[in-house]
C-alpha cells in the first residue's frame, strides 16, 4: 500500500479490513458525488418528493378545468370563475415517494483486496454513500445486508435514524465476518452457494412498484436463476448495479522472473504462478469471460454494471 493510500485511510479512520461507524459517517458530507435521481415515471402510491402523472390533491399545481358534479368546493378556482363568469377547478399533481433499497453484497468473494482496501470494505463505503444520497433527497431507505450465513433487512424508512440503522448493520456485519475463522469461513462458503438467489427472492418480496433497487457486489454468485429473479423485479422497478472488483482480479501483477504464489479459495489452496506470460494471459482472459457473462444476465434486467475499484477511494473514482 502506497503512502498516499496510508494517510487517507487514517484520514477517516479506517483500515481497510473491516468497517467501522467513524468512515461510514465520512460520507455524509460527499452526497454531492453521486446523482441517483429518478429516470423514469415513479409507480409508487405514497406522498413525497416526486411528482406523478396522477392527478390528485397535492402540493404541484397542474391545470385549471370546468367544475364538475362531484369536485371538491374547496378546489373552485374563484379568481378564474370570476374572469370567465364559468365555474373552474384546481387540479394538482399528486407528489410521490420513492423507496430506495441498497442491497451490499459481503460475501466471501468480497473478502478480498490487494492495494487500499477489502472489496466488502469499499462496498460499505459505497453503501454509505447512497444512504446519504437517499437521506438528503429525502427519499425512505430500505434494503438487504447480506453474506452466505445470514442476511439483514430493513423496511424503507425515511430521514437519518434509517440510514444510521443500515449503517449498524454494515458495521456489525463486517465486524462478525472479521471474527470468523478460516475453517468456519470454509465451512459456510460449501453450504451456501444459492445465498445470492435467495436475496434476489427476498427483494421481489420486499421491493414494491417503483422502487429504485441498487445492488453493490462483484456478482460473483450472479446465475442464471438469479438473474431471472432481478429480470421480474426489473419490470416495476428500477434496478443499478454496482460490481466491486479488485485491481489483481483483473490481471496478476507485473514480476521480473518466476514466482509461485499461494492461493486458497472455498477453503481450497492452489498455486499462481507470476512471472509467465501464458498463465497471466490465460487468468485475464478467463476474468474477462466472467465479466461478460455477468453483463449478459444484467442486460435482461435492463441493467448496467458499474464498475467500483477497491484500489482507490471513491472520491477518485466518482469525482
Amino acid at each position: 500500500m502506497s503512502a498516499k493510500h496510508l494517510d487517507w485511510l487514517q484520514s477517516i479512520s479506517a483500515d481497510g479490513l473491516k468497517v467501522a461507524m467513524p468512515e461510514l459517517l465520512h460520507y455524509r458530507s460527499k452526497t454531492g458525488l453521486l446523482d441517483l435521481s429518478p429516470k423514469h415515471g415513479l409507480q409508487a402510491r405514497l406522498a413525497g418528493q416526486y411528482v406523478s402523472a396522477h392527478k390528485g390533491r397535492g402540493m404541484e399545481f397542474d391545470e385549471v378545468r370546468h367544475y364538475q358534479p362531484g369536485d371538491d368546493i374547496r378546489m373552485i378556482d374563484w379568481r378564474v370563475t370570476a374572469r370567465t363568469n364559468v365555474t373552474h377547478t384546481k387540479l394538482f399533481r399528486e407528489e410521490r415517494e420513492r423507496p430506495v433499497f441498497i442491497v451490499t453484497d459481503l460475501s466471501e468473494s468480497m473478502q478480498f483486496g490487494s492495494q487500499l482496501m477489502f472489496k466488502s470494505v469499499q462496498a460499505s463505503h459505497l453503501a454509505s454513500l447512497m444512504a446519504w444520497s437517499v437521506n438528503r433527497m429525502g427519499d425512505r431507505l430500505g434494503g438487504i445486508v447480506f453474506n452466505e450465513q445470514q442476511h439483514s433487512e430493513q423496511k424503507p424508512k425515511a430521514r437519518t435514524p434509517a440510514v444510521l440503522h443500515y449503517l449498524h448493520h454494515l458495521q456489525q456485519m463486517t465486524k462478525q465476518i472479521s471474527e470468523q475463522t478460516d475453517e468456519q469461513t470454509a465451512n459456510i462458503s460449501a453450504k451456501s452457494d444459492n445465498h445470492f438467489t435467495q436475496t434476489c427472492m427476498r427483494l421481489r418480496r420486499l421491493a414494491r412498484p417503483g422502487s429504485l433497487v441498487i445492488i453493490i457486489s462483484d456478482f460473483h454468485n450472479l446465475n442464471e436463476v438469479a438473474a431471472k429473479h432481478l429480470t421480474l423485479l426489473s419490470q416495476h422497478c428500477e434496478l443499478m448495479a454496482y460490481r466491486i472488483f479488485d485491481p489483481m482480479e483483473q490481471a496478476l501483477p507485473k514480476f521480473a522472473g518466476r514466482m509461485n504464489l499461494p492461493v486458497e479459495y472455498n477453503g481450497e489452496q492452489g498455486v499462481v504462478t507470476l512471472g509467465d506470460k501464458k498463465i497471466a494471459q490465460s487468468y485475464q482472459t478467463e476474468y474477462q469471460q466472467m465479466i461478460e457473462q455477468q453483463d449478459t444476465w444484467l442486460r435482461r434486467c435492463r441493467c448496467t454494471a458499474i464498475n467500483v475499484s477497491a484500489g482507490e477511494p471513491l472520491e477518485v473514482q466518482l469525482r
